[in-house]
Formats: C-alpha cells, structure tokens, sequence
C-alpha cells in the first residue's frame, strides 16, 4: 500500500547522474554535494549512492552536515565551507573533515584546531565576484603568507583553492574565473601550491569546460535536475531521483460556482468532481503553487485548485473517475508522464532547489535501488 504522504528517492538514479556527469567533466575528481540533506533526498543515502556512482569526494554546507556523514561510517573525504563565527575547528580536525577558510580569522582559528602531527586540511575560498563570503583580493596575499607559515609550522595543509561562480552568463563566469587565475598566482607567489582547485558548480561543469579545473562541485545534476537552461535533464541523460506522491484523502461531487479552499480564489465553471490531496505547507508545498502547480491522478495532469493550506490542497478533476486512495504524482520523472520538479518550480516562480529542498514535514521518505 502507498504512503499517505511519501518522498520517494530512486538511488540508483543518483548513482547513474554521477557516472554519466563524471563522464561529461573529465575531471580528476568529483564532489557530490549533499548539503541541506542532500537537497532534501537524504543525505547519508544519497551520499553512498554517490560514491557508488564515482564521486570521490562529498561536500556540505556546515560541520554538522559533515559529522553526520562521518557518524553513519562514511569516511571518503569532505568539505564543509560556511561556519559559525565561532566555531570549534576541533571537531573538524577529529573527524578528518577538510573545511572551507573564507578569512585570516578563520584560518587562524583551524590552525590552533590542529592536533600535534596532524595538521588540519583547509580550501581556502577567494572572493572572485558573488559578494558572498570569500577572501578579499586585497586581501589575499596576507592570507597566503600566512598559510605558508602555518603549512611549515605543521598546522594546516592547504588542500585546496576554490570560489563559486554565478552563472549570471558565461561572460560573468569567465570574468570570474580570470580573478580566480589572479587569485592562484598570488598563491603560487607566497608558496601556496594546493592540491585542488575548484570554482565550477553544475552548470558550469555542463557548460564552460574551462571552469573544470581539477575537481568539480556536482549539486543539483546528482539528482536527476537540470541546473542548466539550455538543455533538460533528459538532454543531459540524466534521471530525476525524487518522486512526490500522495493519497486521494477525500472526493466530492460540487456543483458548479462553488469556492474551493481558502479565500474561495477558485470557483469550479461547471458540475465537477474535487479531490483532496493531504499535502500541505507544512510539508514544505508552496502555499505559491495554489491555481498552479500540476499534478497527476490516474494518468492524467491537472492543476491544483485554490490555496494550498497548511495540511492538504483540492484538485480539480472534472469528470474523470477518481477514488479515496487513488495516487496523486506531484512530480517526478517527466519520463514517466507525471510533472517534473521544473514544472512546479515554473508554476511557483522559483526555481528546482527549492521545489525539492523544503519538502519535509510529516512526508515519508522512502529508498529504492542502492544498497
């Protein structure tokens, strides 16, 4: 029997989006990024499906996202590069977690992480153009110099150099990595030569290989969505992992005129059947996708009616023959006939991340394929 409310997450998908986006790249390495619970799939499964698909390195947002990973035995390497202003680096150096430097302050501060003969693994980040967080260019050759004396001292290890791109144009993109060539040279002139350079995310992995460097940053790609506009996921051959569903709660026969949900901002245009579908805002649907997003019932796609509420939304079927129990799609493969997460993302005005990442509430999520 179907859940009332299920997030279904296909790992053998994950596994298949990175072999097929490692093929693409090239690159000596790949990082499945599994940040945000692994974009809302689940971070620990999602990571092993992506290690099995050839990813070698994993990375996340903060170092609590990390020491879940290293807790439920996952021990390839990862990277974790937005911090607490005061956070304890010691966490990191016990559990072998590379983290991300984006100041001298920062850098300090992993530095006295340090246990004696194990100097921690840092990426410094440089400020390349996204007015995030990053190290100042003016700041850089402080930085650096400095870093080369933690290095000899045995502190740190610079593993890595990276940025992140904007993906405003590949215009804006290739200025940005331009700063970034300034920023590895002002590293090679202090004595700073890493192992990893990184700057490419997604898109730019698909689209600019000159972005590609030696390692690349696979986020939304990993789990079968398309970050790039030119082309869908099924152009790029890859496989949605996510498939929302739930179960016709209730049905009724209206006639027509009637209000449907909150504010009555739908009113059915004939004699026609209403289903109820128990997913809400507070599973993390977008109260935006009232009178927009698409679903599919029986084989068939059809458009939320009124406002989304808190636990539930109304659909508006007409004449086709629907049932208490009956499957509601969300979204979900486009391959299978159902809407995709792009389609509600266009209903919503926002974008595929937040379709799948806010999905949480009183959803089960569920695992097929993988081990």
């Amino acid at each position: 029997m179907s859940a009332f409310r299920e997030l279904e997450v296909d790992l053998d998908a994950i596994a298949s989006n990175v072999r097929r986006m490692r093929a693409h790249v090239g690159t000596p390495h790949v990082m499945a990024v599994v940040k945000a619970n692994a974009y809302g799939h689940g971070a620990v499964s999602a990571a092993r499906a992506a290690l099995d698909g050839g990813a070698d390195w994993l990375g996340v947002a903060d170092l609590d996202e990390a020491l879940q990973l290293r807790e439920a035995g996952i021990e390839a390497p990862v990277l974790a590069w937005l911090h607490s202003p005061d956070e304890d680096f010691r966490r990191a150096a016990a559990a072998g977690v590379d983290v991300g430097i984006s100041s001298i302050a920062q850098l300090e501060a992993a530095a006295q992480a340090a246990r004696p003969g194990a100097p921690i693994a840092v990426h410094v980040k440089v400020e390349t153009g996204l007015s995030r967080n990053g190290v100042a260019e003016e700041e850089w050759a402080a930085l650096f110099g400095r870093a080369r004396v933690l290095e000899d001292a045995g502190a740190i290890t610079v593993r890595g150099i990276f940025s992140h791109l904007s993906n405003a144009s590949d215009d804006d993109d290739r200025a940005a990595i331009a700063v970034f060539e300034r920023g590895l040279a002002v590293a090679a002139a202090e004595g700073v030569v890493p192992e990893l350079r990184h700057i490419a995310a997604s898109a730019a992995a698909i689209a600019l290989p000159e972005s590609r460097y030696d390692l690349v940053r696979l986020g939304l790609s990993v789990y079968g969505l398309s970050p790039y506009g030119a082309a869908s996921a099924r152009e790029l051959g890859l496989r949605p992992a996510m498939t929302v569903r739930g179960r016709v709660a209730a049905v009724r026969r209206v006639p027509a005129g009637k209000g449907v949900s909150y504010d009555y901002t739908y009113r059915t245009g004939q004699e026609t059947t209403l289903a109820l579908v128990p997913l809400g805002y507070a599973e993390g649907i977008p109260r935006s996708a009232s009178n927009a997003a698409p679903v599919s019932i029986g084989g068939r796609t059809f458009r939320i009616a009124g406002r989304v509420a808190m636990d539930q939304f109304v659909v508006d079927v007409g004449d086709h023959p629907v049932a208490v129990g009956d499957d509601v799609v969300l979204f979900g493969d486009a391959a299978a006939g159902v809407p995709s997460a792009y389609d509600w993302a266009e209903a919503c005005g926002t974008i595929s991340w937040e379709i799948v990442t806010r999905l949480d509430g009183r959803v089960e999520r569920t695992f097929r394929g993988g081990r």
